[in-house]
């Protein structure tokens, strides 16, 4: 039985640590998001920097296993990268705000990484090649190959577990905060309570980490992260509702990671006084067919749009698809949102929603772009929009919100994705939010009828509606003719660079 422990020792080990650097790799994309956006700059940072850090740890640990060979080195190597992941992870939540103040999307990234990741995952990196020599000298009759495979195989099997763990349990389950100071704690265990045990040399050392590590886990644990009502992770990012002022009105918020994506007035009761001018643009479909009955509301948020589409009419019926499903509830205890029979709500992916739904829908209501961070690539494409509009009525309309720039440079992700949409439909409208003259970011309103008849926006009914959204259409309206389309890409399933797009257009702003 003793023989059979100390077999199984070091694969152990490395089973457990490797799927510690799995966890952080994983729940490392979503420490930086809020600060970054969800872009392939921040995973590819990650990545990068964890492999990186992995492969000069292979090196290292292998050469300091051949000179320094010693179960004292060996463990303390483990309870050390607990220690540091700890105390980077607290840095972290002081630095990450500065550094996205003053780093961009597409740098911001990978020094963060650099400083947050790099060293705990260098460390762990080490172990591999140090179980290995240690196995060779208490297994001496086994071939150093086979030995290679046994640790290699469950250092990679516990990377699998770790990466499972995450994205299916532990991201799910608990915060990030909470995550990252379990997986520091499990290291500091892994690598102390043996050391203990074999009464190691260090045993001065290992106390004064010891000390180091309670404090600093002490410290971590009371981090004050602001004034909110409520302060979550969800499946997808970082949720917060908290109560502020906007246009001199008490106002509460729903923020997504860094995106303000909701908002409700507080001295309001009326579900159509909207806090963001851009919301207020859902009412157009009055325009184009004013009696709808199926609405369907990709991405639902604090639930703004559905709760003013069943106010304007009794008989509809509403179906919002959002991805993430915390926030429904959240709406019903912050929002004002209620039960009702005319909501139907799904806590899915809103093109996949739309893929599998049989519903044909005389209004389609896209609000998924939180803001130039949070740009979801499957949602600018062709294939995308042909299926919203095969998912049309014969009159149905599309009203979807952008975020871009009009000003005509290379590359332009809105003048690259109104092509992607003049695409798809021949008849649509585009209207900016603030003014078509404005060249700087702002939400553009993407509109397209499923039906030939053109639409004049100069027509007394429109200039005489109470609606101040309504008659200043023809002020907002962006005439597209005066572009040169012909030079910017349309965006494909196969080719949608959304977020290099993107990382320029900040890049030209800074």
């Amino acid at each position: 039985m003793l023989n059979l422990l100390k077999q199984s020792i070091f694969p152990i080990t490395v089973f457990i640590t490797g799927a510690c650097v799995l966890i952080v790799e994983v729940v490392a994309t979503r420490i930086l998001s809020p600060f970054y956006g969800n872009t392939i700059f921040t995973v590819s940072s990650v990545i990068s920097v964890i492999l990186a850090a992995l492969s000069f740890g292979y090196y290292i640990g292998g050469r300091l296993a051949d000179r320094y060979t010693s179960l004292g080195i060996f463990f303390s190597i483990i309870w050390i990268s607990g220690l540091v992941l700890l105390i980077l992870h607290t840095l972290g939540i002081y630095v990450l705000p500065y550094f996205s103040s003053n780093l961009s999307m597409t740098t911001g990234p990978i020094v963060s990484s650099l400083l947050l990741f790099l060293l705990p995952a260098f460390l762990l990196g080490m172990l591999s090649p140090y179980a290995i020599k240690l196995q060779s000298i208490s297994s001496p009759n086994q071939g150093i190959g086979s030995i290679s495979g046994n640790i290699y195989f469950w250092s990679t099997s516990g990377s699998i577990l770790g990466s499972l763990l995450a994205g299916f349990v532990l991201i799910p389950t608990f915060g990030i905060n909470e995550i990252m100071i379990a997986n520091s704690l499990v290291l500091f265990l892994l690598g102390f309570v043996p050391l203990l045990l074999i009464k190691s040399k260090f045993l001065k050392i290992n106390i004064i980490g010891l000390l180091i590590f309670i404090i600093i886990l002490l410290v971590s644990s009371q981090i004050s992260l602001g004034e909110f009502i409520y302060y979550q992770d969800g499946i997808y990012e970082k949720i917060a509702v908290f109560d502020s002022e906007f246009n001199n009105r008490p106002t509460r918020f729903l923020q997504l990671d860094r995106s303000k994506s909701g908002a409700m007035y507080l001295d309001s009761n009326d579900p159509k006084d909207m806090v963001y001018d851009y919301t207020k643009y859902y009412i157009l479909y009055k325009i184009f067919n004013p009696n709808i009955q199926k609405a369907l509301v990709l991405g639902g948020g604090a639930y703004s749009i559905p709760k003013a589409l069943i106010t304007e009419s009794p008989n509809i019926s509403v179906d919002v698809s959002e991805i993430e499903p915390r926030l429904y509830n959240l709406a019903k205890q912050y929002f004002n949102l209620t039960d009702n029979p005319q909501l139907h709500n799904y806590a899915k992916d809103g093109r996949r929603f739309l893929l599998d739904t049989p519903q044909k829908y005389d209004l389609i209501f896209s609000d998924v772009y939180y803001s130039i961070y949070f740009i979801p690539t499957h949602f600018t494409t062709q294939e995308f929009f042909e299926i919203a509009k095969s998912k049309l009525n014969p009159n149905g309309i599309l009203i979807i919100n952008v975020v871009g720039e009009l000003a005509q440079n290379e590359p332009s992700f809105l003048m690259s994705e109104i092509k992607t949409f003049q695409s798809v439909f021949s008849n649509c409208y585009f209207i900016a939010v603030e003014s078509p003259t404005k060249a700087e970011s702002q939400n553009i309103i993407f509109i397209a009828f499923n039906n030939g008849e053109k639409i004049d926006f100069n027509t007394e009914l429109i200039a005489n509606d109470p609606n101040s959204v309504v008659n200043t259409i023809p002020n907002k309206l962006i005439d597209t003719n005066k572009f040169d389309l012909s030079k910017y890409p349309i965006f494909t399933d196969n080719f949608a660079p959304v977020d290099y797009y993107i990382g320029q257009e900040l890049k030209r702003n800074n």
